[in-house]
């Protein structure tokens, strides 16, 4: 499925919003890297992969940025292990 994923930079977020609920991902910027810190899908919308392409949209960002990618948060390091194109 495809979701809208809205980058709100001031905030350092990624959001979605699905049935009413929204998910997000909240990221760290140092010189070099972007760190995911928490991702966040409210239990009546998990299961729908959500939050891999809440992921993936940051790592993708990060890539356009010439950031090298970090995860803090244990998702987005599974996520990271699972897609290592992406490091």
């Amino acid at each position: 499925m495809e979701y809208i994923i809205n980058h709100q930079p001031e905030r350092h977020l990624f959001t979605t919003e699905v049935d009413g609920y929204t998910a997000y991902v909240e990221y760290r910027l140092d010189d070099s890297s972007l760190d995911i810190l928490h991702t966040v899908v409210p239990p009546p919308i998990e299961g729908q992969g959500i939050a891999a392409a809440l992921v993936k949209r940051t790592y993708e960002y990060a890539a356009e940025q010439g950031l090298k990618p970090k995860a803090t948060c244990w998702y987005a390091a599974k996520w990271l292990e699972r897609h290592p194109e992406m490091k």
